[in-house]
């Protein structure tokens, strides 16, 4: 399949539709069925449902028994299959049944021309304005579990427990149950959900009372967090008999808890809403979560009775079109676009490093914080989340013991960030000058850099690193107090670190699980809200517009005053290995899908969403090209040279949901391994440019 279309990487379209229908012409309404499924087909979706009895209408009541409507509604539904014949998605219409004497309110499931399989309504509402059971029979009183429909047509599979699984799109599973079915305590699809269904589908006729569209959202959520799944949900809208009831019309599509989608309640138009369906993600937190697997072995019995149907949806191939994706993919999955969203996300990932802190400081019975702070991202947001822990433990900011310790390579520039920022925070600041420390290690090593010689390899780095740390540790030693370290999730997943007397160590480890892209809106955040004043927002405000840079290395420019050897010229621009970061470690996606999602994010600046407070100079675009180079990267640092160093991490607070690389948490894996197949992978299924 083409590297371009969203079914090669775990998609699936779905749609949830709600025509205009009118009671009693089941003619009509197939007509509208139709014109939508059509519309639904020209997307390349691969399935679209209607409201719950929508061929013959809901609010019909006892004409629901005449011989006459069930007649045209057989023929309605026929017709319906028929037509589809030449239709690329599973349809799923709403019609009363005749079934061994009786009358049930069922779902049809139709796809290329034939009745995939019937399924019943398990739970017949009889309170409020509901009579259900004076017309209808619940699934659990038919005798047989196969329907002859359509006189002398085929017989097909007619239950409850009916799976439509398509055999050319892995992961894509169906379960579909009737409005009632999902306000029971344990709905129909919690079970076809362990038995394998990944997309849940509620055909209902819900009448609009006052709150209750609020209460349906809170449902089809819930359900979809629980069952880890997709969940579309459609109800009867413009046509329904208005007697004593009215009708919203509300559209819903869920995926793992998330609204993906909704339409316009008391629309006049019809309405039909898609959404892009990450099956992937489903798989992959179905795997991750032990308490799911539980579920499956309780319920064993009821779930390994459910039936599947196969089905080909027909977008592989060859010749398949390419679909391009119509899903939101935020640039910074670690940092919400919207504003509100961020600075609740911020405030919330600040008050988690500083009650970590605090919490390990009165463990300890410590009283000193010990940091490095060069005047970068890294160990500005670490001090003054120390600043903040001290404050809230009733200590003397002169407690924080900051020293920055100038270099080889250190510019004037981040030395002044450094010390403005430890005089506006009214912490005890040190400056340490490492240049001797430093020369006399590399005479002892006999290194050509000791003599004059422009060398400037890994042990020139890692001399400044150590010597910095090594000091650090001594001071903490000497003062009685805690080294903290400062740096981030990204140097961890790139292993942008010095490892063991370096700044992969501290006794404390703040910033262990935030990235890179995090922290720079963390302190904006801390300017926006203004949480230390003026005069340090103004020192904030200069280390964000700095060059991300260890300082290690001279700079190339003499008399430039700025950092030199930038980091992201080495490991990649942070905001793409952030990216890769995600989707990596948080589903374990392979890097065929990483990198369609980063070029679907990436690949047009000019495209909207970004968080406002990048400025424009700021927003960048990637070519395929270069983000297959990155994640190259990314991945042969990530899966192969770097697992040791996180393998001996010190203690750190975890901020979110797969965001630590802690051995002891989210992330363990051999430090001898290789990224080969990862690798392989990317070579084979991403081409240079599409």
């Amino acid at each position: 399949m083409s590297f371009g279309s969203l079914y090669s990487h775990g998609f699936v379209r779905v749609a949830s539709a709600v025509p205009h229908m009118r009671i009693g012409e089941p003619d009509f309404n197939a007509d509208r069925t139709l014109t939508l499924a059509r519309q639904a087909a020209d997307e390349h979706a691969a399935l679209v449902i209607f409201p719950e009895l929508g061929i013959s209408g809901y609010s019909i009541d006892d004409l629901l028994h005449q011989t006459a409507l069930l007649d045209a509604v057989e023929g309605a539904v026929g017709r319906i299959a028929s037509e589809s014949a030449s239709l690329s998605p599973v349809i799923v219409v709403g019609a009363p049944l005749r079934f061994e004497y009786g009358v049930f309110n069922t779902a049809v499931v139709i796809h290329h021309g034939r009745v995939l399989g019937v399924v019943p309504k398990s739970y017949l509402p009889e309170y409020r304005e509901y009579y259900e059971k004076r017309q209808f029979r619940a699934a659990r009183d038919a005798v047989g579990d196969r329907i002859r429909l359509f006189g002398s047509g085929e017989d097909v599979p007619f239950g409850p427990d009916l799976l439509f699984s398509a055999d050319d799109l892995p992961g894509f599973v169906l379960h579909v149950e009737i409005c009632e079915d999902l306000w029971v305590p344990i709905p129909p699809s919690t079970y076809a959900a362990l038995a394998g269904a990944t997309v849940l589908a509620n055909l209902s006729a819900s009448n609009i009372t006052i709150g209750k569209a609020d209460f349906r959202r809170e449902l089809c959520a819930s359900q979809s967090a629980r069952t880890i799944a997709g969940y579309l949900y459609t109800a009867a809208g413009m046509g329904e008999s208005t007697t004593d009831l009215a009708w919203d019309g509300q559209a819903l599509i869920y995926e793992n808890g998330d609204l993906v989608a909704e339409d316009d309640r008391f629309a006049t138009a019809e309405q039909l809403i898609m959404a892009d369906i990450d099956l992937d993600r489903l798989i992959s937190d179905r795997a991750s979560t032990s308490s799911y697997g539980d579920s499956i072995h309780d319920q064993r019995r009821r779930v390994s009775r459910m039936r599947r149907i196969p089905l080909s949806l027909g977008f592989g191939g060859p010749d398949a079109r390419v679909v391009p994706l119509r899903r939101h993919v935020e640039r910074f999955p670690y940092v919400p676009a919207n504003p509100a969203s961020r600075n609740a996300r911020c405030e919330e990932v600040y008050n988690i490093q500083v009650r970590g802190l605090e919490t390990r400081l009165q463990a300890t019975g410590i009283k000193k914080i010990v940091i490095g702070v060069s005047g970068g991202l890294d160990s500005t947001h670490a001090l003054i989340v120390a600043a903040r822990a001290v404050d809230r433990l009733g200590l003397p900011r002169e407690n924080v013991l900051a020293y920055t310790m100038p270099g080889f390579a250190t510019s004037e520039h981040t030395l002044g960030n450094a010390r403005r920022l430890m005089r506006a925070l009214g912490v005890s600041a040190s400056e340490l000058d490492i240049r001797p420390a430093a020369t006399q290690m590399l005479r002892d090593l006999a290194h050509p850099a000791a003599f004059g010689e422009s060398v400037y390899d890994i042990t020139y780095e890692n001399v400044q690193a150590g010597e910095r740390t090594s000091h650090l540790f001594r001071l903490a030693n000497y003062h009685g107090g805690l080294v903290l370290g400062t740096g981030d999730l990204s140097e961890l997943a790139l292993g942008w670190a010095t490892y063991g007397v370096g700044d992969q160590m501290s006794h404390y480890h703040v910033n262990a699980s935030v990235p890179k892209t995090l922290i720079q809106f963390l302190l904006r955040w801390a300017i926006d809200t203004d949480q230390f004043g003026s005069e340090v927002d103004e020192v904030l405000t200069s280390v964000l517009e700095t060059e991300i840079s260890p300082e290690l290395v001279p700079r190339q420019d003499p008399d430039s005053d700025r950092p030199g050897a930038d980091s992201e010229s080495v490991v990649g621009p942070y905001e793409i290995q952030d990216f890769f970061l995600y989707y990596t470690v948080r589903f374990g996606y392979p890097p065929s899908k990483v990198a369609y999602l980063a070029q679907h994010a990436w690949g047009d600046r000019s495209t909207e969403s970004w968080p406002d407070l990048i400025p424009g100079e700021r927003r960048h675009e990637y070519s395929l090209s270069e983000l297959k180079h990155w994640l190259g990267v990314f991945l042969e640092r990530f899966f192969h040279t770097s697992q040791f160093k996180r393998s001996a991490m010190p203690n750190a607070p975890k901020v979110g949901s797969g965001g630590s690389l802690s051995p002891r948490g989210d992330w363990r894996a051999p430090s001898d391994g290789t990224a080969a197949a990862w690798l392989a992978e990317l070579r084979e299924r991403v081409p240079d440019e599409v």
